[in-house]
């Protein structure tokens, strides 16, 4: 009998024998595929890069081993460093061994040779270090480029540029495949920031160090200083080595390294790091995680220690591609399949060559198509291919400090420039900066910390070349003079004392001369500035205007001066004398418009008054003319009749307001019109002058000559003037006698002119916008925005203005041309908010008045004693416009008009009744006036009701008046 631990460890050796077996067995049946590498094994970086691969495969079969059935078997061809070794191995993995993909070559230029044939032969080809975007896959479908494409590094590049405000870069570079093919993409990145690239230096990669050094001293002597290299690491270590000993090292250089020397940094050795000190460059960015430090230690282990003078302790992102690269093709492969993995042969003659008589590989469309799907995460990061290239990650910037490199911080293609990745995580805005507070602080060349301004005058270059016009007229300006005992030419005037004090706000020296350059009416200021663009000036300090066809040639300054080219001509006197000059202080909309508020106001006070204030009661046409002179009276404050309402008296006192304001406006009006001199333009139109065929003037040498063309006064009509004397000696002859009727020119020199001769000239539209006079510089100059930002400083301080009191003199007496012909007719626009006052202020008081009327006529309107409407309207009419013998006014007239019937009644003819006196009111004749004397009251009677009446404020016999009243009503006249 076996014991039962016996029995169970029996069974487990019986198991694991038949694992093996089945494994055994599974590993017979994987299908090998042929794969090549070629590296240029004669250098260390290759060697390294070949552990990769080999390192990348172990780990990846020990991983799916079980799962996949394919194995790659790799095949590998020594490139020797040569374009010509890369194409034949690439022939002849292809031809005699049939691989399937090709790891490699190294180098751009002998990817270019190898991609042709893979293309040819359906065979993919995968780099992991050729990076020029020349090699598009575009261009090339079978070549797949698993390393950052060199056009993508060049925009982080340009962000630097663009952070620090350099306007000019020189990118030096090796002149082959590698080098030359970033310098289009670089060259298009840096003019999209402003940045342009006055010269490009090229390298050849055999060149010895006295080559190097006299492309150096060329630099050098340059004023640009910021320079972009795209090198090997070789070749890039001689150069900085060189540069450092010729003193280009030191503080105001800025350097900057591609990806080509950054990613090797750690394999240089310590002199090259000490002469890069202050550089700045960019490399791919692959975060440390604990993958990569796990393979760090394994390639150490399984490579370094056999070789420890090849590669250094740290690793760059180039070995982590051809380990992710490696991957990649082993997924790749197992996804297209088993099927279809051998080569169709071509016919071809006897006498073809090599490069004809290699087949086409039937599995290569199959892996084309996986390697474009393949996407994983790898060791450098997320890993797959967009139109055959590796998807872009993120730059690193560094700066070269101490013994190696510090990173200042980070470039993305959505973000720009940003200190810390990490910060992107929580972010939900994409914003891209291009500001150099995203980085960290920087030791520049030389061990400076203060932003280098990226150009400078060469202390070994020639002083700048500085033409200014040599001319006759407007000398406050400008003025040369030649020294007869010395043969030199002295300068001076209101641009040169700008310009010297621009300069001296410069923050650097810059040494510089003057040359005279005539200037006449065949040799113009455009001459002289064409010359910038030749190079014969390396700037122009003139009366130069900024003009948009100089400006295609040269680059100008912000104006120091005002702008506009006027139009100048004579003045006359213009003093009214004539009969009529008494209706101009008033537009006609203005006397329009107090006629009718006169009108107006008439008709509200007779509306307020006449029903209680005999002053405005008899016959209609009375009353019409007692209302008008009352309102227009107004006006010299001569009105009698009094007012009696208190809607009438705010009417009238706001009236009396506006009168008031009204007469002192066009007193104060007339008086100027009438004693201030009134000078008028003698021309007030172009047109005018063309259609006339008047002669004018313009400044010799000018542009204002092309404007007169263009607005079209034949060439023959114009005539050039050199100094203020010229000028105003042909606006004295006049246009019939040899001189001008007009003049054009440039607003400086109009003032010029005016100040001494205001009294006679003015200026008159149309005035043509020009931007004022700048310096001039050539196209790009770096000196542009600093002198600009230097003529600010000069403009808006006191320093202007002494300079301008100094030649132009101090600001002219006379009064302002522009105000000399100015109109002083008043218009309604001037007193529309009186207008608006009194309007509103009568209209209420006409609401009130009515609403007060109606009121009290309620009886009237509401009666039944009246059959139609009619009849209500034409009562309503009567009451309104005759007296309102309730109102207090009217009782007191109709009491004392009676006592003084009475007491002559008694006095003269005491028989008769006060009331046959006073028989008819209102111009209504009553029915009793024709009855008996024993009807009527004697006059003690009389007297009595007269003195009820005045105690109760009624009139005598009322009801008598309201009979009449009615009675009228029902049978009008």
């Amino acid at each position: 009998m076996i014991n039962k631990p016996s029995e169970t460890v029996l069974m487990f050796l019986f198991f694991a024998f038949l694992s093996m077996k089945m494994l055994v067995a599974q590993n017979n049946t994987t299908i090998p595929v042929n794969v090549g590498v070629i590296l240029n094994l004669d250098v260390g970086f290759d060697k390294v890069w070949l552990s990769c691969i080999n390192l990348s495969l172990t780990d990846f079969y020990a991983v799916h081993g079980g799962q996949y059935k394919t194995r790659l078997v790799l095949t590998t061809r020594n490139s020797k460093q040569d374009v010509v070794g890369a194409a034949a191995a690439g022939l002849d993995l292809i031809k005699n061994v049939e691989v399937k993909a090709i790891l490699g070559p190294p180098t751009s230029m002998q990817a270019d040779f190898v991609i042709d044939i893979g293309v040819k032969a359906r065979v993919p080809i995968i780099s992991f270090s050729a990076s020029s975007p020349s090699l598009s896959s575009l261009r090339n479908p079978y070549f797949f480029q698993a390393t950052q494409n060199d056009a993508t590094q060049v925009k982080a590049i340009s962000s630097i540029v663009k952070a620090f405000g350099w306007r000019e870069a020189v990118p030096v570079y090796v002149d082959n495949e590698f080098g030359a093919g970033i310098v289009p993409f670089l060259i298009d990145a840096l003019q999209a920031v402003d940045a342009r690239v006055p010269y490009r230096s090229a390298i050849f990669p055999t060149a010895t160090d006295n080559e190097i050094g006299e492309e150096l001293y060329k630099l050098m002597a340059m004023q640009t200083r910021v320079f972009i290299v795209h090198m090997s690491t070789t070749l890039g270590s001689r150069l900085f080595l060189i540069a450092d000993k010729i003193g280009m090292m030191s503080p105001g250089y800025v350097w900057i390294i591609t990806d080509g020397l950054a990613d090797f940094l750690s394999l240089t050795n310590s002199s090259v790091i000490d002469s890069m000190q202050g550089v700045l460059g960019v490399r791919p960015y692959v975060p440390k995680t604990k993958e990569v430090i796990g393979f760090k230690t394994q390639l150490k282990r399984t490579f370094i220690q056999n070789n420890p003078d090849t590669v250094d302790a740290d690793l760059n992102v180039y070995d982590l591609w051809a380990y992710d690269a490696t991957t990649a093709l082993a997924m790749a492969i197992e996804k297209a399949g088993t099927s279809n993995l051998s080569f169709q042969k071509l016919n071809v003659s006897s006498n073809s060559t090599d490069l004809e008589t290699f087949g086409v590989s039937r599995f290569g469309p199959n892996l084309f198509q996986a390697l474009s799907e393949t996407n994983f995460k790898g060791l450098s990061g997320n890993f797959s291919f967009v139109n055959g290239q590796l998807k872009p990650s993120p730059y690193q910037i560094i700066n070269v400090n101490g013994d190696g490199a510090r990173g200042i911080g980070f470039w993305t293609e959505e973000n720009g420039l940003i200190r810390k990745l990490n910060t992107l995580i929580n972010s939900t805005t994409s914003i891209y900066s291009t500001s150099n507070s995203s980085l960290a602080p920087i030791i520049w060349p030389g061990e400076a910390t203060s932003i280098p301004k990226g150009w400078e005058i060469p202390t070994k270059g020639q002083r700048l070349r500085i033409g200014v016009p040599a001319k006759n007229g407007f000398t406050e300006f400008l003025k040369v003079t030649k020294d007869a005992s010395t043969n030199s030419s002295n300068v001076e005037g209101y641009c040169i004392d700008v310009f010297e004090a621009v300069v001296k706000l410069l923050p650097y020296a810059l040494p510089f001369d003057y040359f005279p350059h005539e200037i006449s009416d065949d040799k113009t200021y455009d001459d002289l500035i064409y010359q910038v663009y030749l190079g014969n000036y390396d700037a122009v300090v003139a009366d130069s205007t900024i003009r948009l066809n100089r400006s295609y040639y040269v680059d100008f300054t912000l104006p120091y001066t005002e702008s506009g080219v006027s139009m100048i001509v004579p003045v006359k006197d213009d003093k009214n004398k004539n009969a009529w000059v008494f209706l101009k202080p008033l537009t006609w909309n203005l006397w329009v418009a107090c006629f009718c508020f006169f009108v107006f106001i008439g008709f509200v006070v007779w509306v307020l008054e006449h029903r209680i204030n005999e002053d405005f009661r008899g016959p209609p046409m009375y009353q019409v003319g007692t209302s008008f002179w009352f309102s227009f009276s107004i006006m010299v404050f001569a009105h009698r009749e009094r007012v009696v309402s208190n809607l009438a008296r705010i009417v009238i006192v706001v009236w009396c307001f506006v009168v008031l304001i009204l007469t002192q406006s066009y007193t104060a009006s007339l008086t100027s019109l009438l004693t201030v001199q009134k000078l008028q333009p003698t021309v007030t139109d172009v047109n005018e002058l063309i259609k006339s065929g008047a002669y004018v003037g313009y400044h010799e040498g000018s542009f204002t000559m092309g404007i007169l063309k263009r607005l079209g006064f034949d060439k023959s009509k114009l005539i050039p003037f050199g100094t203020v004397e010229e000028w105003d000696a042909l606006f004295t002859k006049g246009s019939g006698n040899g001189g001008i009727a007009a003049a054009f020119n440039e607003v400086p020199y109009t003032k010029l002119f005016l100040a001494k001769y205001c009294s006679k000239y003015t200026t008159v539209e149309p005035r043509f916008k020009t931007d004022g006079f700048g310096f001039v510089f050539p196209k790009g100059s770096p000196l542009v925005s600093d002198v600009s930002r230097a003529i600010l400083g000069v403009t808006e301080g006191e320093t202007m203005k002494k300079i301008e009191e100094k030649w132009l003199g101090k600001e002219a007496s006379c009064p302002d041309p522009s105000t000399l012909i100015s109109s002083n007719s008043l218009g309604v626009e001037s007193f529309w908010g009186l207008f608006l006052i009194t309007g509103g202020v009568s209209f209420l008081a006409l609401l009130v008045f009515s609403v007060v009327f109606i009121y009290e006529q309620w009886d009237v309107i509401t009666s039944p004693d009246f059959r139609s409407l009619r009849q209500r309207a034409v009562a309503l009419f009567w009451n309104f416009y005759n007296r309102d013998l309730s109102s207090h006014s009217m009782i007191g007239n109709q009491v004392n008009d009676q006592l003084v019937q009475v007491n002559a009644a008694v006095v003269c003819e005491p028989r008769r009744s006060v009331y046959s006196t006073t028989s008819q009111q209102d111009g209504v004749s009553s029915e009793n006036g024709d009855q008996n004397l024993n009807d009527q009251q004697p006059p003690q009677e009389a007297a009595s009701d007269i003195e009820f009446a005045v105690q109760n404020h009624e009139t005598p016999r009322a009801s008598q008046n309201n009979a009449r009243l009615d009675d009228t009503i029902q049978n009008p006249p």
